[in-house]
Formats: structure tokens, C-alpha cells, sequence
């Protein structure tokens, strides 16, 4: 799952592709470097991020909707750009905006409240037989990382993603249409992060695809003393071992390197 971020203020390339033309040309090369599905977001979730209204969300995802292929839309024209044949996922909490990704197109909405933000995103999720992603978040953005402590971090962690997914599908979300997130970084300590990788065995025992964003995050500062855009090979290690332990989905900036890893892990493994 390639990122692309249209936001002032993300934590690794927030103002990169605010541009329209940079974030429909970035949509294209997450394409041509190996992705099978992008994951796009118009709100930062940073931690310390301010959010964002909803008409400003659909603003700044407009460009990237409108390059993607319509349902059932003709063959291109001559001379014009192809459009994007991507899978599509939106990075909302919000049911307006999710309403307007589907309708543009996506097929997963991907909730870092887990279907609490707004309690009609996961009504409009069942509606639209769209998939979702449920994320585990301690508190909010803003406030996440002040001070997040836990008993037991794996075992809170599967029992919320074990009631969130009853949620949805208690709101008509058929449950093969849910994937499940423990939130790597979302209101977590370092040695949190890594319980919850070193347990992902545990998680993926609920029964659904697990995805796993470490893709450039801070505990790679605090592991290696590494900046941001220096967090290449940490992520992918992390992001190896996960898949190994059980993860289904890998949601990454690096999208070629994290490929190629990908693809050299599974040449060593049997084609797996």
C-alpha cells in the first residue's frame, strides 16, 4: 500500500504533493513502482496534527479523484493521460469525504478512529459494500503521544480491534470486507511499537488482514538516530519481519525498495 499525502503538515512529506499535478504524477509512479493499492489522505494524523474539515479534505483530494478511471468509463481518448487504474484507498474518518471516495472510485476507507469519529462512516461503508480498515488509536492525534501508557499493550490492543470489528459488523460491514491495524506509532512508546510487532501472530489470529504502517516513523529516530527521509532501510526491515510474523498489507512512503524486498523475501521463502 503506496502513501501519498496531500497535506501541508504530514510528518515525512507534508507539502510534497499538495501541488495537483505533483500528487496525480506521484498516484502514477506509486503505480509504476510495484504498489497494489494507494492509500490517500488530505488530513495529517501526525501526532500533534489540528484537523481538518471535511470540504477542505475533498478539496485537496479533488485532483486525485478526477484522475482516477470511472467505472465503466471509455477506452481513453487519443493524446490524453491515461487515467489511474490503481486501487484506491482514502485515508478518512469522515463519512462525507469516504462517501465521495467511493463514489470516485476507492474501495477502502481507511479509519485511524476505527468507526468512532464519525458514527455514520461505517453505515456508509455497509451501503456501499466497500471495505474498511479499522486502526487502534490511543486518544487523538493532538494528544496521542502525550504520556500513552498501557498494562498490557498487546492484549488492549486485540480487544479493541476485536470490538471494532464487531462494530462494523454490527453496522452491516460484511467482516471479509474489514482489515484491522494495530497503529504502530498511534499513541505508543517505543517499546510498545515493538511488543506489538514481535505479537502479530496474536492479532492475526482474529482473523483478519492485518496492516502494518511503520513506513518512516519516529521509533526509527529513537532505534538508529535517524531523520525522517534517512528511515528507508529500518522500515523495510520492520516491515519484512511483520509479513513474516502474519502482516497482509504493508502501508509505506518507499514503495520500489519495500517491493523489491518484498520481492527477494518471497524468492528466498518459496514465492510464499
Amino acid at each position: 500500500m503506496g502513501v501519498l499525502n496531500v497535506t501541508p503538515d504530514s510528518f515525512s512529506d507534508g507539502g510534497d504533493f499538495l501541488d495537483e499535478a505533483r500528487s496525480v504524477a506521484r498516484l502514477r509512479e506509486i503505480a509504476a513502482e510495484g504498489a497494489v493499492i494507494c492509500d490517500v489522505g488530505a488530513e495529517s494524523t501526525r501526532p500533534g496534527s489540528a484537523p481538518v474539515a471535511a470540504d477542505e479534505e475533498l478539496r485537496r483530494l479533488a485532483p486525485v479523484f478526477a484522475a482516477l478511471a470511472p467505472v465503466g468509463a471509455p477506452q481513453t481518448p487519443a493524446g490524453a493521460e491515461p487515467a489511474v487504474t490503481l486501487p484506491i484507498s482514502v485515508d478518512t474518518s469522515k463519512a462525507p469525504v469516504a462517501d465521495a471516495a467511493i463514489r470516485a472510485g476507492a474501495v477502502l476507507v481507511n479509519d485511524v478512529t476505527a468507526g468512532r469519529g464519525d458514527a455514520d462512516l461505517l453505515p456508509l461503508v455497509a451501503d456501499r459494500n466497500a471495505a474498511v480498515c479499522l486502526v487502534h488509536m490511543l486518544g487523538e492525534p493532538r494528544t496521542m503521544q502525550e504520556a500513552p501508557r498501557y498494562d498490557d499493550v498487546v492484549d488492549e490492543v486485540r480487544s479493541f480491534l476485536e470490538s471494532r470489528l464487531d462494530a462494523a459488523v454490527r453496522a452491516g460491514v460484511k467482516e471479509d470486507r474489514v482489515l484491522l491495524d494495530p497503529g504502530i506509532g498511534f499513541g505508543k512508546r517505543l517499546e510498545d511499537n515493538l511488543a506489538l510487532l514481535r505479537a502479530l501472530g496474536s492479532l492475526a489470529a482474529i482473523g483478519r488482514p492485518i496492516v502494518i504502517g511503520v513506513s518512516r516513523k519516529s521509533m526509527f529516530g529513537a532505534l538508529l538516530g535517524r531523520a525522517v527521509d534517512e528511515r528507508a532501510a529500518g522500515s523495510i526491515a520492520a516491515g519484512l519481519l511483520a509479513v513474516d510474523a502474519g502482516a497482509a498489507v504493508l502501508r509505506v512512503h518507499d514503495v520500489r525498495d519495500t517491493a523489491d524486498a518484498l520481492r527477494v523475501w518471497q524468492a528466498v521463502r518459496g514465492g510464499g
